[in-house]
């Protein structure tokens, strides 16, 4: 028992020493690229279908024998002469896949909009848009924006196809429930349609120490609810208020985009699993995406389109010190929770 109680002391003291050095380097980052911003970014485009198609091939051929793989390569030669003969090959409709994975701020947005715009600028009206979609939401302007981007497509007569292989709650969801279709893995977390806020106040630790605070406004609810001063229940009501009715706008943007939901049976901040997300009608099929495109590639061209913003020198270290201290901290933190088990 004292080793395990050694042992947890120093994780702890580790976990505190991590923190702290990621937030020196936060720091450093943000000095090092305040004022500036990044670059431009630039779209790529690359044909899925003929990776898949390669992929299957090489799979066939590693179970072949010696003779059989002969004959295969001799076939396959001259299906590829006859399709290059061919001088109108077959026009299938696409399917344009492209990938959010949605922060607190859906920062991500920005390169959405730019996939989106250039998807709807070459559409025809038989392609098909799959959006690869994992988040847990986050602000509510951020999400309302990057659930218009997909908005764009609709309004442009294009049917979307929202995959969720993880995770779609709250502002997730908001995004996901604009597609015409949403499919989700089995254990996927699906829904969370509420809205919350919260805030630490430091006014008697401050009022302890005899530290005043002064904060002027024109207009009564300039300001709500704040972390330093002192906060009255007017201001509490009015918060409360504006939650919601932040509330109201979630539940009637849902039932806009999926009237079939019984949407004050589902609108409780409750979250659900894909199969039962299934049976109260928040998603319409529970499939993987790789099923999906699996799928779809029989019939579909597949493209995937990705736009990335050049980082920084300093942008990129930020994120890699951020992403080794996430790692760390999330293996520290899971054994943890699992030893004691």
């Amino acid at each position: 028992m004292e080793f395990l109680y050694e042992y947890g002391l120093f994780v702890a003291k580790a976990i505190t020493i991590v923190v702290a050095i990621g937030l020196v380097i936060g720091l450093i980052v943000n000095a090092a690229s305040k004022g500036k911003v990044s670059g431009k970014g630039e779209l790529y485009v690359d044909n899925i279908s003929e990776d898949i198609e390669d992929t299957i091939t090489d799979l066939k051929r590693s179970l072949l024998n010696k003779d059989e793989l002969k004959a295969f390569d001799k076939n396959l030669k001259k299906e590829l002469k006859k399709e290059s003969k061919n001088k109108e090959p077959e026009k299938r409709p696409k399917l344009f896949v492209i990938s959010f994975d949605g922060g607190v701020y859906a920062d991500e947005v920005e390169s959405l909009r730019e996939e989106i715009s250039a998807i709807i600028s070459i559409a025809q009206p038989e392609d098909k848009v799959l959006i690869k979609l994992e988040s847990p939401g986050g602000v509510v302007h951020g999400y309302g924006l990057a659930s218009s981007q997909i908005a764009r497509l609709r309004n442009a007569n294009i049917e979307v196809i929202a995959s969720v292989d993880k995770v779609a709650a709250s502002g997730g969801y908001m995004m996901a429930c604009v597609a015409n279709k949403i499919i989700s893995a089995p254990f996927a977390i699906i829904g969370s349609i509420g809205v919350v806020a919260q805030l630490p106040n430091f006014n008697k630790l401050l009022k302890k120490h005899d530290v005043e605070i002064e904060q002027h406004t024109a207009g009564n609810f300039k300001r709500t609810l704040t972390m330093l001063g002192e906060n009255t229940d007017e201001a509490r009501e009015k918060f409360k208020q504006e939650l919601a009715d932040t509330h109201i706008l979630f539940k009637d943007f849902v039932s806009e985009y999926r009237p079939q939901l019984d949407i004050e049976k589902v609108a409780t901040g409750e979250h659900w699993y894909g199969k039962q997300a299934l049976d109260l009608k928040l998603v319409d099929e529970l499939s993987t995406s790789d099923d999906f495109v699996l799928n779809a590639v029989k019939d579909h061209t597949l493209y995937k389109v990705e736009y990335k913003i050049k980082q920084k020198l300093a942008e990129k270290l930020g994120v890699a010190a951020a992403a080794g201290i996430s790692s760390m901290v999330s293996k520290m933190t899971t054994w943890s929770f699992t030893a004691n088990k």
